[in-house]
């Protein structure tokens, strides 16, 4: 059995969006105890990612980061103007497996999925597809 959902997120110009609730709750109306959840951002300048969801200052850290390991620069040729936006997402993943073990996402005790967005704003979707076996 799988089960497929696409969801919808608005972002601001940047930033990381927690959607590990979201996701969980899908996996729990699935009725799925045991398999994989595949999580798929079908973007280009967009990402999902798992980080610590505790400390809210991790986030802000890394969107630091990233801006200063790729900014802006005139010199790129891209013509929409968000080449950035291109490496940051490339940086990340545009996919992540995740084990279901006992009808639950097999994450560790700090850990929270996000979207990351680096070319809004935006609405954008997410996919998420849940196998069991």
């Amino acid at each position: 059995m799988s089960t497929y959902k696409e969801f919808t997120v608005s972002t601001g110009r940047e930033g990381f969006y927690n959607i590990t609730k979201e996701i969980s709750a899908f996996l729990s109306e699935s009725g799925v105890q045991e398999g994989i959840a595949l999580i798929f951002c079908p973007h280009t300048t967009a990402a999902i990612t798992i980080n610590e969801n505790c400390d809210p200052d991790v986030i802000f850290d890394l969107t630091k980061a990233c801006s200063q390991f790729f900014p802006n620069l005139k010199e790129y040729r891209h013509m929409e103007g968000n080449s950035a936006a291109h490496f940051k997402s490339s940086i990340f993943s545009a996919s992540l497996s995740l084990i279901v073990h006992k009808g639950r996402l097999v994450l560790g005790t700090w850990q929270g999925i996000y979207f990351c967005e680096f070319d809004g704003p935006r609405k954008r979707t997410y996919c998420v597809k849940i196998m069991e076996g």
